[in-house]
């Protein structure tokens, strides 16, 4: 499959203007909120394109049946058309794709990993009038239906198998060795979604030294949520520096380094070092 490349500067801009201005709206739209990601990401993703995908899940909700139930029939129901009858789900080897935290290419791939699955199944019930919502659990992202007195959870990236109690408590023992915890269990915040999301992005990248683009916009488009890691300035300095912005690089550091000064003055004064470093490879 071809690479993907972000799309021009202005282009750029303009989504990051949308992206900055959906995530501070009273009530983020999770979908866009992921077609504007799936377009940073992918240059060749227009708003035809993002139009197209929001479609989709309008013609993907529409072939539920109508209010099927309580949430394990909401469930069921949701495994047997997204899961069943059109084949989403994930595979091991979708973890070594970008396009897997990309909506419209999940759409169109019916593969990905199990947040971006899980935005497909949100979406989709919650345009059929479902109850739904992510659950974060530590390594493994579901999605929850119903209350939390009468909680279904289903996997996505299983194609929406319906999890028992101790399903739950064995994906968590596997990622974590821990147990598994009430507080585990509680609705996902779409703009924590979108972090997840990014950071997932980022991993890939991480993997990739030679596509630092890809990590560096991913970090430009977290720090423009309202809650975001301050550690986010940090890895963008380096970014910078590590793609030949010295002088960017250089000023990243020495804003980090005020806000790491209020609780390490130590730890800030080896950031203002790496500052100073980086200035001196402009000579």
């Amino acid at each position: 499959m071809r690479p993907l490349y972000p799309p021009p500067p202005e282009r750029s801009a303009e989504l990051r203007r949308r992206f900055a201005e959906e995530v501070r709206s009273e009530r983020p739209d999770l979908s866009s909120l992921c077609l504007l990601v799936g377009a940073e990401a992918d240059g060749t993703l227009d708003e035809t394109g993002m139009d197209a995908a929001q479609v989709e899940l309008d013609r993907l909700a529409g072939q539920l049946p109508f209010r099927p139930g309580g949430p394990r029939s909401w469930a069921v129901s949701l495994r047997e058309l997204l899961g069943e009858r059109f084949g989403f789900r994930g595979t091991p080897g979708d973890y070594q794709r970008l396009e897997s935290s990309l909506l419209h290419s999940v759409l169109l791939r019916r593969r990905g990993l199990p947040i971006l699955l899980s935005v497909v199944w949100m979406e989709v019930a919650r345009r059929a009038g479902a109850h739904v919502y992510g659950v974060a659990l530590p390594g493994h992202f579901v999605v929850g239906f119903g209350a939390e007195e009468e909680q279904v959870l289903a996997d996505p990236f299983d194609g929406g198998r319906v999890l028992s109690g101790s399903d739950a408590e064995l994906l968590v023992a596997g990622a974590t060795g821990a147990p598994l915890q009430p507080s585990m269990l509680v609705p996902a915040d779409p703009l924590d979604v979108v972090l997840r999301i990014l950071n997932n992005v980022r991993a890939w990248a991480a993997a990739r030294p030679e596509r630092s683009d890809v990590a560096l916009w991913a970090v430009e488009l977290g720090l423009l949520l309202p809650s975001h890691p301050a550690r986010l300035r940090y890895e963008r300095a380096q970014l910078l520096v590590q793609r030949g912005d010295f002088l960017g690089g250089a000023t990243e550091l020495d804003a980090y380094a005020e806000v790491v000064g209020a609780v390490d003055e130590g730890a800030a004064e080896r950031v203002r070092g790496q500052a100073r470093a980086a200035r001196a490879m402009l000579n």
